[in-house]
């Protein structure tokens, strides 16, 4: 199946408590049907002493952010969302954005 967002796109959160909030993709999650976006999701994460890291310690960490909350963003400045679609042209596959006339997404 085709990823509708991928890395890189710039999103709007359109539900739960970020809402109206955008970012960057930092990276898609197919597995669990989430994305990373830059800014969102941070929590904690405490860490165990190891070889590694003797004095354990917490870190920063994403967790990630259901696809179903999201809306890519096809206007930076005024932050307008679209749905994600495709069209067959000669070098293949293009996303195209539905909500502004099959405008093509690069």
């Amino acid at each position: 199946m085709a990823r509708r967002i991928v890395k890189g796109d710039t999103v709007k959160i359109i539900s739960g408590s970020d809402k109206g909030t955008t970012g960057k993709v930092l990276a898609v999650l197919p597995s669990k049907n989430a994305v990373l976006i830059e800014n969102v999701g941070l929590k904690h994460r405490k860490v165990r002493p190891s070889q590694l890291n003797p004095r354990g310690g917490s870190k920063d960490i994403h967790v990630g952010t259901s696809l179903h909350k999201v809306a890519l963003v096809i206007d930076e400045k005024s932050a307008q969302t679209s749905r994600v679609g495709y069209v067959k042209n000669a070098d293949g596959k293009a996303r195209v954005a539905r909500q502004a006339k099959n405008k093509e997404i690069k």
